[in-house]
């Protein structure tokens, strides 16, 4: 049994990692306060998808999805290529998020002299209480 579940595993090591990353990754963006610690967070968790759907379209002993007569007759097996194309899209999403959330980020500091979240937070805080204060 022991020897069974190490086996287990060991060869899906890939899925394991990506899964250890996703925890990493879903860590930092919860538990951190430091909005760019927040955004290395979020990219560690984009690089675990990528990894989890790269490494579910592996087809082992797949040939290129080039089609040919040996290819039909003898029936070899393909790697379907659409996880691969669909992962770069996502990639070229992960860096235009990363980089409008640096963007703004940018802009938080520029308007409240800090990149840490609860500190924006009071600041945005006590600015809605000076506004709701009468004037005299």
């Amino acid at each position: 049994m022991v020897e069974w579940l190490t086996a287990e595993i060991s060869s899906k090591y890939n899925y394991w990692v990506s899964i250890l990353l996703m925890l990493i990754g879903f860590y930092a963006i919860i538990a951190k306060d430091n909005l760019i610690k927040k955004i290395i967070g979020l990219s560690i968790f984009q690089t675990a998808i990528f990894l989890f759907y790269i490494s579910l379209g592996v087809v082992r002993k797949g040939t290129a999805p080039i089609v040919s007569e040996e290819m039909i007759l003898k029936g070899y097996a393909y790697v379907n290529p659409l996880p691969h194309v669909l992962i770069l899209t996502a990639i070229v999403v992960a860096v235009a998020t990363t980089a409008v959330a640096l963007s703004l980020i940018i802009r938080l500091y520029e308007e409240y002299g800090t990149i840490e979240e609860t500190e924006i937070i009071g600041a945005i805080k006590r600015k809605e209480a000076d506004q709701d204060r009468p004037a005299f």
